[in-house]
């Protein structure tokens, strides 16, 4: 299977646009938990602000960058963010949300193979990981469906609903992403 870019099987991922700023303001507070905490009500013009950052690109790592992703039909599905990209060490993370009406359907799948095929084969890096919270166990089953590998557990470093909860980080190789999807 080949994945163009920025298609893959059944997405494509495209720059943040002004457009966007209203489904970060339908954000429910279950995506907001999973990829960090229930924040307090952002105005409009916050919500603007930050999609201006977004779109600028205004980051430390020269290779972070935040994607929407959109199905065939144009509706955006959720968004992808490549962060702490360190070339040197050829390391980087990401972090996903896919909008509830449109998961378990293969959408993230699609999403972080699209991403990781750059990644790997396009802007030389060796490794990926992510930190998932271990209450989010469909994302850990995802990601280890992909061939992830979980590599460490930090405990009780979530505080949400009254109860502690660990990260847990999973992580692939090039080599590993590569043996299993016969890339390149």
């Amino acid at each position: 299977m080949k994945v163009s870019y920025w298609t893959g099987e059944n997405v494509k991922l495209r720059a943040v646009e002004p457009k966007d700023t209203a489904i970060f303001k339908e954000l429910d507070d279950k995506i907001l938990k999973n990829l960090d905490s229930i924040a307090f009500p952002r105005t409009m013009l916050q919500i603007e602000e930050w999609i201006k950052n977004v779109s600028q690109n205004r980051s430390e790592h020269t290779d972070d960058f935040f994607w929407i992703g959109e199905n065939s039909d144009n509706e955006i599905i959720g968004s992808i963010e490549s962060i702490d990209c360190d070339s040197k060490n050829g390391t980087f993370g990401y972090t996903i949300s896919v909008l509830p009406p449109y998961r378990r359907k293969g959408y993230a799948k699609d999403m972080i193979r699209t991403l990781l095929n750059h990644y790997f084969f396009e802007l030389r890096y060796q490794k990926a990981t992510v930190c998932i919270y271990s209450f989010n166990e469909s994302s850990i089953a995802l990601h280890k469906s992909l061939g992830f590998i979980e590599e460490g557990r930090v405990r009780n470093m979530i505080y949400t609903e009254g109860a502690f909860f660990d990260e847990v980080y999973l992580g692939i190789t090039k080599e590993e992403f590569k043996a299993i999807y016969s890339y390149k």
